[in-house]
């Protein structure tokens, strides 16, 4: 899908031709979709239903800051599904990124994580948001140290890398249109698609994977390649499939 990037100011005229070489996205408008370079950051929009709203990575406020001030800190299903543990910093490759929003909370409670994202779309979002974050006086500093990011296919990023743990995410095709599917992923999903080769990616993890992967799902999907976890941690609209090569830190 080409994607176009627009740019209505002058003064960012520069930076929209250097995302455009660099992520390959065209000047000429778009029909569905299209990106936007604001003062504030770059910008996902559907054309067809402008009422979905602006799709952005900000991960110094809004509702992702908050779940890291009053999530529930390392109590939070995630955490126990990468299973965290005092004294133990572990490394995390998330390999299908998304909109990096599960990858910062691993990385503010403490994790060590290196996001992949093969869409050009989705990882020009994510590096937006991560330049803005590496700068911003409250979370620059751990952001840095803590997350990084890749523009490459999970699969193949997994068969040349190891970590301690390995998160999945794959898009998955929702039932239908519904309130539990918020706005803005439907501007996401539009763009990037389900993830058909997702099944493939579960054997790449648990060779790359050296104490588990896990693999978060709706509570509606089957297990990744109908291969049952060692556990399951169930949450309100999804789970997190566990599969357990070894003890952290055994």
């Amino acid at each position: 899908m080409n994607i176009a990037l627009v740019c209505n100011e002058n003064i960012l005229a520069p930076k929209a031709k250097k995302l455009r070489e660099k992520w390959g996205f065209t000047a000429q408008k778009s029909e569905q979709f299209q990106l936007r370079l604001l003062p504030e950051h770059l910008a996902l929009e559907q054309l067809d239903d402008k009422q979905q709203g602006l799709v952005f990575v900000d991960f110094a406020s809004g509702a992702v800051a908050h779940r890291r001030k009053f999530g529930g800190g390392k109590g939070q299903s995630i955490a126990k599904a990468v299973g965290m543990k005092a004294g133990v910093e572990l490394h995390v490759i998330d390999a299908t990124a998304g909109l990096g929003r599960d990858a910062f909370v691993l990385a503010s409670l403490g994790c060590y994580v290196d996001m992949v994202e093969r869409s050009p779309v989705a990882a020009a979002l994510l590096e937006d948001g991560l330049e803005r974050a590496y700068l911003d006086a409250e979370i620059g500093d751990w952001m840095q140290q803590r997350m990084r990011l890749t523009h490459a296919s999970g699969y193949d990023y997994l068969q040349q890398h190891q970590a301690d743990v390995v998160y999945l995410d794959p898009m998955f095709p929702h039932k239908k249109k519904s309130a539990l599917v918020k706005k803005e992923m439907r501007v996401f999903q539009g763009v990037v698609g389900a993830d058909l080769d997702a099944d493939d990616l579960l054997d790449v993890a648990l060779n790359a994977a050296k104490y588990r992967v896990v693999v978060k799902r709706p509570d509606y999907a089957p297990f990744l390649n109908d291969k049952k976890p060692s556990m399951s941690i169930k949450t309100k609209k999804n789970r997190f499939d566990v599969y357990v090569k070894q003890a952290i830190g055994g």
